[in-house]
């Protein structure tokens, strides 16, 4: 038994409220996946890092399940944050197409759809909560087909709670210039709270389009208490669709985040993603892909800033199921003072799958002594007609690099702070974004600490 069942019942009057509110006002299928979906929780509970359970190995959960979360209150227009204020905490641009969820809850007065027309054209961008109440879209055939609860407890407690978030249609052949940018806010509070987004995404054959996903701690207040933000995402791209998506995680100090998404991949279609995260107290991304259509490729890449006893938690599997296929899977980690990272990166190559290219690459740059990397990139090979290679590293600031900087009359801090800026550079330089790419340079760049750098890691 891999899993425990400790403080399940601790959400057991708000799910009993939520689904309250479904059996009167929501459609009854999505009354019935929530049951299913507690029913598993209650069964499962969360992960334990216990010996057989490798998905969790090296990250412990106990203190998501040992707190009382209750979900975050619904925000009316008179208490949202103002905008240009709150803004200052994630990507925003006022030609984009921009939905912004508080506590899980699709904000109107917030978000700024630049003159979107939903239902132009079968395009759609909106809440979850407007397209199952509705009855359009078909989402009830695809909420939780690619995301299974019955082995997930993270999965199963945010089905439980299913009740908004975003719905993003890019009908067949459908070219959209603008970004779709989704946008998870957190308020602050002065009791624990939790809320459980849900993100799906439709790319239609031969469409092409960008999204992306930001999960943030609202910055005009001040957190009191700890808060959890557990995420669903499904994404689904038909033959030859494109997607470029990024996802940002720049919660407060004081958040627990974990993050499941999957990706299915048709034939000839392309998906990129660049995951970004600074800091939180647990950080925990789960990010599976299927190739399941001849040539279809991925490129995944990923940055992460982490301090004090912060934890980050990467598992990122991609199953290579057809022939011709490819992926590119690269992710560097900064980390300071004690704080730990897990990355465990699985490619999968089935027997049929031949001609497959896969290439993983996991390096990460320690300021600390102190701090510590768990790294364990894996290639499971089935075929034999395959390019694939892994490698991993981890290691200090270069010393000879400063030595050179503080040559040219740099001080310690000063040189250091350019050479661990340029580690981070060649993957904000994969954004194809250019606001979102200076918001993260700028996000990184703030998010450099001071400590460690002038020893090159002899902290």
């Amino acid at each position: 038994m891999t899993q425990t069942t400790t403080k399940t019942s601790s959400y057991q009057d708000d799910f009993q409220a939520v689904r309250a509110n479904r059996a009167t006002h929501g459609p009854a299928w999505l009354t019935e996946l929530g049951d299913q979906a507690w029913s598993k929780f209650t069964e499962i509970g969360f992960p334990t890092a216990r010996r057989g359970n490798e998905r969790w190995k090296y990250t412990n959960v106990a203190p998501i399940a040992k707190a009382k979360f209750s979900l975050g209150t619904e925000i009316t227009s008179q208490r949202e944050p103002e905008r240009e204020a709150a803004s200052r905490a994630y990507p925003w641009n006022d030609d984009w197409i921009n939905l912004v969820f508080v506590n899980g809850r699709f904000s109107n007065s917030l978000s700024n759809l630049n003159g979107f027309n939903r239902a132009k054209g079968g395009l759609e961008v909106t809440s979850l909560a407007e397209v199952m109440n509705s009855g359009s879209g078909g989402v009830e055939r695809l909420l939780a087909k690619h995301v299974d609860f019955e082995e997930d407890g993270f999965a199963a407690l945010n089905t439980a709670f299913l009740n908004d978030g975003a719905f993003v249609h890019i009908p067949h052949g459908c070219v959209l210039t603008s970004p779709v940018n989704l946008i998870y806010l957190t308020s602050a509070s002065a009791h624990p709270t939790v809320s459980h987004p849900r993100t799906l995404i439709l790319v239609g054959e031969g469409a092409q389009a960008t999204v992306i996903e930001s999960f943030v701690g609202d910055r005009t207040s001040e957190f009191a208490t700890e808060y959890f933000t557990n995420a669903v995402t499904e994404i689904v791209l038909a033959e030859r669709a494109i997607l470029d998506h990024y996802r940002v995680i720049n919660e407060a100090s004081q958040a627990f985040h974990v993050g499941t998404s999957r990706v299915i991949l048709s034939q000839d279609s392309d998906f990129s993603s660049s995951a970004f995260a600074t800091g939180t107290i647990l950080a925990r991304n789960d990010f599976e892909v299927l190739l399941d259509g001849p040539g279809a490729s991925c490129t995944l890449n990923g940055l992460y800033l982490t301090a004090d006893g912060q934890h980050m938690d990467n598992l990122i599997s991609i199953d290579h199921a057809q022939p011709n296929t490819s992926s590119q899977l690269s992710y560097k980690g900064i980390l300071d003072g004690k704080s730990r990272a897990v990355f465990g990166g699985q490619v999968l190559v089935r027997k049929n799958a031949q001609k497959v290219s896969a290439k993983q690459s996991d390096k990460n740059l320690l300021l600390s002594n102190q701090a510590e990397v768990d790294s364990k990139p894996s290639l499971l090979i089935y075929a034999d007609d395959v390019q694939c290679g892994h490698g991993a590293t981890a290691g200090h600031v270069d010393k000879d690099a400063l030595f050179y900087l503080r040559s040219r009359g740099l001080d310690p801090e000063t040189a250091s702070r350019m050479l661990v800026h340029a580690f981070a550079r060649e993957i904000i330089e994969t954004v194809k974004v250019e606001h979102l790419k200076q918001y993260l340079d700028d996000l990184f760049l703030e998010s450099i600490p001071d400590t460690g750098l002038q020893l090159g890691g002899a902290a």
